[in-house]
């Protein structure tokens, strides 16, 4: 018996399809080992010796997988290719008792057949390396979260903790919301024209005024709705003249086929997709050996792919669509590693269209997409005939020069537009020359406003970590959860990332007085030492032993240093204790700013401070707030609801805490609708919040679990009866995704 183990089940369940019966496949269910949870465990005057545990939950399989080590005549260890894959392969060494001599290490980059046979025939052994260099990873981060987590629970507030790449995405998201609360709009206008051929009426020619006395206008150039208006009056009876036309043909490349990062950034941008969401359902995709490994940042592609998809591309498309020469592609991220392959499917003949009744809705999406985004890089340039034109304006007394310009593209050759469609609309012209009149059917001033920087989506995070080189491809996903989910980074209604109070002071400290941990350069320098201890380059002690050093004893000096008052002065307010009649002040907790009494032990009533959208502070809110439930009582044990605090803001908690560990969420109460769910007809659609975002849903789940992602109208739709809902960009359209209507 040959036992061959495996990180999942469902990677075994793969793999054993392609096998004879003398090989067992088991599945370690990940990591059998690791740092205990209660304490440090890192020997640090030893070298930074890890103690390494087998947690409860993996005990068991741990025996059953020692009694079939002892009978086996072969061990292989084939986890992934990857550090940590490497790492799981040496713990189940370790755990196991195998002799490195008896324990034999598989690689494949994608689970099939021809794949699994060439890695069987090719064992190797363990890469310590590239062990060392994940462990040091491991010992580095529980180094900075162990000692920096206490010391931010006795300056900062309790529960809270920094790492090494989670507190500098952390500061990059407060640093963005920073710059949108300094930003100052500016309104500014544009005159937009509609113009019309004589010969070709039908087909409007679009264009916006861009030259005034030859002088081309800037964004804000016009910046009352007076000036827009003078404008406009001055040319409404103009006569329009084409005095320059230019065509030529454009030719666009395919982008390159997917990397790790570049993969979650499109899911996210194209498919909603969070940077998490994205990597469980690439995961699921590759253990079911559809598609490649998922975590490179390599954009190679194997010989024999391309072979493929030039045969897929020559049968179904045609000789036309592929290229002179088959196509590489080189990544320019800073630490790019290149050693695998780029994210792809399998095989190019196993079309999504083949694979739709096989695979959920959220699977069958992203490998569409991957599949698109492989085929199309191997295929021929589009073709794009792009025109512009510039239209002058003549009027008698006239002493301006008005100049308009339009454009408009027509794809003279989809090429590889053919398979990944673009977001690009044709915009066609009518037949056209030089000194052309044209008439003008309408031309209008339109108002604008310069707007803040956006917040960082998940694709915006992920591109920003990936240019300052910090992270790895494995890392992007987990550390955009971490974050979230320990209240410094929400989602908004259009789920995109912003700081929690919590989350300002935090960086701002860190900043101040250990700056190494929030720096950029820093860092990417980390990350590139961890490189170079997985290639040899480095021994791993010596550089985790050079950052501690210094980081311990500057922690030593901060606690003598500094006092939360100086982090947390105490704010008076006019607000008055409902309780005792002593003055409210401000404190800052995990989840933000609250109000609490100032006699404190004495009193611990405590208020939550509201705030808008702008965050502005709503203080009568909260005295409204705390009215409105003054007389809540605990539906458990009769004792009194008391408001606090949360990360998704105030909410009723039981005074028998601990004992009684009831809550209730306020913004349920306050947030439900006067719609019927249609589905039940007895519930009301109510708006509620999860890891994803907001979301409108039936008050009587879990009985009907009726939900929607946009916010319901209370509409129906005049086609299906279904209800209309308003999307992030304000559109109404019907909830019903069959249902094409939308106004």
């Amino acid at each position: 018996m040959k036992l061959i183990i495996v990180e999942s089940p469902t990677k075994a369940k793969t793999i054993s399809k392609f096998l004879s019966s003398e090989y067992v496949l088991e599945s370690s269910y990940g990591h059998i080992r690791d740092l205990p949870k209660s304490q440090m465990g890192i020997d640090i005057e030893n070298n930074f010796e890890p103690k390494y545990i087998i947690p409860t939950a993996a005990k068991k399989n741990v025996t059953k997988l020692k009694k079939l080590a002892e009978k086996a005549e072969e061990i292989i260890l084939a986890s992934d290719e990857d550090r940590e894959g490497e790492a799981i392969a040496w713990h189940l060494t370790q755990a196991l008792k195998i002799p490195a001599k008896n324990a034999k290490r598989i690689v494949f980059h994608e689970i099939t057949k021809p794949a699994i046979i060439k890695a069987l025939e090719s064992p190797r052994k363990l890469d310590i390396k590239m062990v060392e260099a994940q462990q040091a990873r491991r010992i580095l981060d529980r180094l900075v979260g162990y000692e920096m987590s206490p010391f931010l629970w006795k300056k900062v507030a309790k529960g809270l903790s920094a790492g090494r790449v989670q507190s500098v995405s952390v500061r990059l998201v407060v640093e963005r919301e920073r710059e949108r609360q300094a930003f100052k709009n500016e309104e500014y206008w544009s005159l937009e024209a509609d113009f019309r051929h004589s010969e070709s009426a039908d087909l409007p020619i679009l264009a916006k005024l861009n030259k005034i006395d030859n002088k081309v206008l800037d964004k804000l150039a016009i910046k009352s709705e007076a000036e827009a208006e003078g404008m406009l009056k001055n040319i409404t009876d103009a006569s329009y003249k084409i005095t320059k036309l230019e065509s030529k043909t454009v030719i666009k490349n395919p982008l390159a086929p997917f990397t790790t990062s570049s993969l979650q950034q499109t899911a996210n941008r194209w498919l909603g997709f969070s940077a998490k969401q994205t990597m469980t359902i690439a995961q699921q995709l590759y253990e079911t050996g559809l598609i490649t490994y998922m975590r490179t940042d390599s954009l190679n592609l194997s010989q024999s792919f391309i072979s493929d998809a030039k045969k897929h591309i020559e049968s179904n498309l045609g000789k036309e669509y592929i290229p002179d020469t088959p196509r590489t592609f080189k990544n320019r991220s800073k630490g790019a590693q290149e050693a695998h392959e780029a994210v792809r499917p399998t095989s190019a003949h196993k079309t999504p269209e083949a694979l739709e009744k096989k695979l959920t809705p959220h699977q069958h999406k992203l490998y569409r997409l991957i599949w698109q985004r492989a085929i199309a890089s191997q295929m021929a340039n589009a073709k794009v005939l792009s025109t512009s034109l510039n239209i002058n304006t003549t009027k008698d007394g006239l002493e301006t020069a008005y100049q308009f310009r339009g454009t408009g593209q027509i794809i003279q050759f989809l090429g590889y537009l053919k398979v990944y469609p673009e977001k690009s609309q044709e915009v066609q012209l009518p037949e056209l020359k030089e000194k052309d009149n044209l008439n003008l059917k309408e031309l209008e001033k339109k108002q604008h406003s310069t707007q803040p920087p956006a917040r960082y989506s998940d694709a915006g995070l992920v591109k920003e970590l990936e240019k300052h080189g910090i992270g790895r491809p494995s890392t992007y996903a987990p550390t955009i959860s971490t974050i979230i989910a320990r209240n410094y980074v929400n989602r908004d209604d259009s789920k995109r990332l912003f700081p929690t109070d919590i989350a300002f002071v935090v960086i701002d400290l860190l900043t101040a007085h250990f700056p190494k941990i929030v720096d950029f350069e820093f860092t990417a320098q980390m990350e590139n030492s961890l490189d170079d201890i997985s290639t040899g380059e480095k021994k791993w002690v010596p550089v985790i032993d050079e950052f501690y050093q210094d980081f311990h004893k500057n922690l030593e000096k901060k606690y003598e240093e500094i006092d939360r008052e100086d982090i947390f002065p105490e704010k008076e307010t006019k607000e008055i204790c409902d309780k005792c009649g002593a003055k409210m002040i401000i404190k800052t907790g995990r989840y933000g700013k609250f109000l609490a009494c100032s006699t404190f032990p004495d009193c611990k009533n405590i208020k939550p401070i509201i705030t808008d959208k702008k965050g502005k502070e709503q203080s009568e809110e909260a005295t409204k707030l705390q009215k409105k439930y003054s007389k809540e009582v605990c539906s458990k044990c009769g004792s009194e609801m008391v408001i606090k605090t949360g990360r998704f803001g105030p909410f009723l908690a039981c005074t028998g805490f601990p004992k009684c560990k009831n809550i209730k969420s306020i913004a349920e109460n306050d947030n439900t609708t006067d719609i019927t769910c249609p589905k039940c007809n007895t519930g009301k659609i109510t708006k509620k919040f999860s890891k994803r975002g907001v979301f409108y849903a039936c008050d009587n789940y879990p009985d009907c679990k009726n939900a929607y992602w946009a916010k319901p109208t209370g509409d129906k739709c005049p086609e299906c009866k279904a209800l209309l809902v308003e999307d992030k960009s304000g559109t109404i359209k019907c909830s019903n995704k069959e249902c094409k209507y939308e106004k």
